[in-house]
C-alpha cells in the first residue's frame, strides 16, 4: 500500500480531493432541494419534475460535453463547467420560481456530470493498467463517503441560502485544486456513440438492471427525502437516513462483488431485486420507529447501490473480444441515466396520491428485476469476468477506467472455478470405475 500510494495515488491526490468536494456538494444539494421544495409548499409532482431536470442535464452532458472538452482542453473545460454549476447554485438563492429552478437543476446536472467526465478521464490517463482497478476502488470509496458527508451537513441549522453558498464554495474549492495542479492534460477521444438496441440484443439483463438501478438511485436521491419528510416530519431524520443508506451501499460493494464472482451475476441480481422487494414491503409495515427505519435503510442501500455495478459486470460476462466494451459500457450508463430521469417523475406522481404507494412502486420495480434475472440464461463459470465497484454517480468517461478492458487483469483477478470439463470427466471416470468394480465382483462370484 505505501508503494501504491507513493507511485499511483500521490501524483493524482489533488484530483481525489477535488472529487470529494464535488461529491459532498452534490449529496448535500440533491437531498436539500427536495426537502426545501416540500417545505415551500410545492406538490410532490412538481418536485419530481424539477428534480428530473437534473438527470436530463446529466444525459445531455453524456452526449455533448465531451466534444467541448476535446476542443478546449480539460483545465479550461473544468473552469467553465464549474462556473456554470456555481451560477446555477447561487441562482437558487436569488429567485424562487418552479420553472426557473427546473432550468437551474438542468444546468447543475449538465455541469456536474461534465465535471465528472473531466476528472474521470484525467484519472484514467494517469493510471496504468496494473493499478487502474485500485484507483477506481479509491474513487468509489471517496465518492460514497463524501456523498454521505454531504447529507450530515444538512443537520446544521442554517438558512437555505447558506446551503447554496456552501455548495458553491465546495465547487470552487474543487476548481482551485484543479487549476493549480501540475498534472498534464490527457488526450480525450471524440464522442462515442450509444447503442441501446445493441445492448438489448447482447446483454438484455444488463440493460434492464441498469435502467432499474438508475430508477432506484435517482429516486433515492430526489424523492426519498420528500417521502421521509412526509412520514417523520423532521429534516434531521432525512439527513441521517440518507447518510446511513449511502454507507450501506459502500459497505456492500466488495462482499456483493465477491459473491457475484463465485455464484454469477444472474443470481446476485435476482437476490438484489427480491431482497429489495422484501425491504420495500418492510418499510411500509415496520418502519414506524426511527431506529428500525435506519436499519432497513442500511440494508436497502446494500442492495439498490449494487444493481448497476452487477449489471455492468453481467454485460462484461456476455461480451466477446469482437464487441466494443467502451460502447456497451457507455450505453449502460446512458440507460442508467434514463432510469434516474424517470424516477422523480413517476415517484413524484405517486407521492402526490399517497405516501404508502411510494415503496409499492419501488417494490414492483425490484420484483420485476428479480423475476427477470431468474429467467435469464446462466453464464458458464469459465466465461465470467470480474466484478468492479463503481461510484454512485459517474460520468461517461468511467468506462475508460474500467480495468476489465485488460484481459491480463481479468485473468489475474478471476476466482478459480471447477471447470465443467473436469467435472464431466470425473463423473465419467466414476462411472467407468463403478462398472469395472461390478464386473470384477461378477468374475469373482463365477470363480
Amino acid at each position: 500500500m505505501p508503494v501504491f500510494f507513493r507511485q499511483a495515488l500521490r501524483p493524482i491526490l489533488s484530483l481525489f480531493v477535488s472529487i470529494a468536494f464535488l461529491a459532498t456538494g452534490y449529496g448535500m444539494l440533491m437531498t436539500f432541494i427536495g426537502v426545501y421544495l416540500k417545505q415551500a409548499g410545492l406538490s410532490e409532482m412538481s418536485i419530481g419534475a424539477i428534480n428530473s431536470a437534473f438527470f436530463l442535464g446529466a444525459m445531455l452532458a453524456a452526449i455533448f460535453s465531451q466534444k467541448w472538452i476535446v476542443s478546449v482542453g480539460h483545465a479550461r473545460s473544468f473552469s467553465a463547467f464549474s462556473a456554470v454549476m456555481v451560477m446555477a447554485f447561487l441562482g437558487h438563492a436569488v429567485y424562487f420560481d418552479p420553472w426557473f429552478w427546473a432550468v437551474l437543476r438542468l444546468l447543475s446536472g449538465f455541469a456536474f456530470y461534465a465535471l465528472l467526465i473531466v476528472l474521470e478521464s484525467w484519472l484514467n490517463e494517469k493510471s496504468s493498467s496494473k493499478d487502474r482497478g485500485r484507483i477506481l476502488a479509491v474513487y468509489t470509496v471517496v465518492f460514497f463517503m463524501a456523498t454521505a458527508l454531504g447529507q450530515l451537513i444538512l443537520n446544521l441549522d442554517v438558512e437555505s441560502y447558506v446551503v447554496f453558498i456552501l455548495g458553491s464554495v465546495l465547487v470552487l474549492a474543487s476548481l482551485v485544486l484543479v487549476a493549480i495542479t501540475r498534472i498534464t492534460q490527457p488526450v480525450l477521444k471524440p464522442f462515442e456513440r450509444y447503442s441501446l438496441p445493441k445492448v438489448l440484443q447482447i446483454a438484455p439483463l444488463a440493460l434492464v438492471g441498469s435502467i432499474i438501478g438508475g430508477f432506484f438511485v435517482g429516486g433515492f436521491y430526489t424523492m426519498m427525502p420528500v417521502y421521509v419528510l412526509n412520514v417523520f416530519e423532521t429534516p434531521s431524520v432525512v439527513a441521517w437516513f440518507m447518510a446511513i443508506t449511502i454507507l450501506g451501499g459502500l459497505v456492500a460493494q466488495w462482499p456483493v462483488g465477491t459473491l457475484s464472482d463465485r455464484f454469477g451475476r444472474r443470481k446476485l441480481l435476482a437476490w438484489s431485486g427480491l431482497f429489495s422487494f422484501v425491504l420495500c414491503l418492510l418499510m411500509v409495515l415496520l418502519a414506524s420507529q426511527t431506529w428500525v427505519f435506519y436499519l432497513l435503510g442500511f440494508l436497502l442501500g446494500m442492495s439498490l447501490f449494487s444493481i448497476y455495478p452487477l449489471s455492468v459486470a453481467r454485460a462484461n460476462d456476455e461480451l466477446d473480444e469482437t464487441k466494443d466494451l467502451l460502447e456497451i459500457s457507455r450505453s449502460l450508463l446512458f440507460a442508467y441515466g434514463i432510469g434516474s430521469f424517470l424516477a422523480p417523475l413517476i415517484l413524484g406522481a405517486v407521492l402526490g396520491v399517497s405516501s404508502d404507494l411510494f415503496f409499492g412502486v419501488l417494490a414492483l420495480a425490484a420484483l420485476i428485476l428479480g423475476g427477470y434475472a431468474l429467467t435469464a440464461e446462466r453464464i458458464a463459470n469459465e466465461d465470467l469476468s470480474v466484478f468492479v465497484a463503481v461510484p454512485a454517480a459517474s460520468g461517461a468517461a468511467i468506462a475508460q477506467m474500467d480495468p476489465r478492458q485488460d484481459e491480463a487483469w481479468v485473468k489475474d483477478h478471476k476466482p478459480d472455478f471447477p471447470q465443467p470439463e473436469d467435472t464431466a470427466f470425473n463423473a465419467e471416470q466414476s462411472t467407468v470405475t463403478a462398472a469395472e468394480t461390478a464386473r470384477t465382483a461378477q468374475d469373482l462370484n463365477k470363480s
